[in-house]
């Protein structure tokens, strides 16, 4: 069965335009033209992926994806932005988006890794050991559940992943490329700081309680390490 992809822009061309793109790769599209439209959409519609453009009427991209994400709905979101602002990225990743693409597009093949990739590393790997620990944190796979302490944790898709990489590794220094290619699935050397967004959003919210084990090598790349 193809998978499913919910484009929200209040665009005609931009919505025409990803749905052939869309289409033509193999997968099935429904549209919304706003983010009300969206949640109104989704009460009849479980997509597994969401491309959502942040600037729209009556509820721009960043509402619609905090109250996905407020409401524990944790469909992967792929972001547009019409502008290569900085703040709106780091915004819509830091809320619970998954990636970006800054239109107009420059390519139809980079939309489709990118979505190939969040789609990837949203789904279970069954080569990978179901049960993962490093000090406090505890990763059950089977559940897709993350705790601290035997307190749950709240994770994006793209924060598990890296987590869940970082634990299988520990104590291993994995550098920027390699995350970059196990997570993101393509190597984007000029977005390289996508991987310290996300380490500062994993520290953010396991760092407590005496943990710091998530470690900057500088000049290299990042670990996890065991509390000593």
């Amino acid at each position: 069965m193809a998978q499913q992809i919910m484009i929200v822009d209040d665009e005609p061309g931009v919505r025409a335009l990803l749905n052939d793109t869309l289409r033509i790769a193999g997968f099935e599209t429904v549209e919304a033209t706003d983010g009300m439209s969206a949640l109104t959409l989704l009460r009849t519609h479980k997509p597994d992926l969401m491309v959502i453009d942040i600037n729209m009427p009556l509820m721009d991209g960043f509402e619609l994806v905090e109250r996905l994400r407020s409401s524990n709905d944790l469909t992967p979101v792929l972001m547009l932005t019409a502008r290569e602002d900085r703040e709106d990225i780091t915004r819509g990743l830091k809320i619970g988006a998954d990636d970006y693409v800054i239109k107009p597009l420059k390519s139809n093949e980079e939309l489709i890794l990118r979505i190939k990739a969040i789609l990837r590393r949203s789904t279970k790997n069954t080569d990978t050991p179901t049960l993962l620990s490093c000090g406090p944190i505890s990763i059950d796979d089977d559940q897709h559940q993350v705790t601290f302490n035997g307190e749950d944790v709240d994770l994006s898709p793209t924060e598990y992943r890296l987590l869940q990489i970082l634990i299988e590794k520990k104590g291993r220094v994995l550098s920027k490329n390699l995350l970059l290619d196990e997570i993101w699935g393509i190597t984007f050397e000029s977005e390289s700081t996508v991987v310290d967004t996300y380490i500062s959003y994993l520290r953010k919210k396991l760092h407590r309680d005496g943990f710091e084990g998530i470690k900057t090598i500088r000049g290299v790349g990042f670990q996890i390490q065991e509390p000593k």
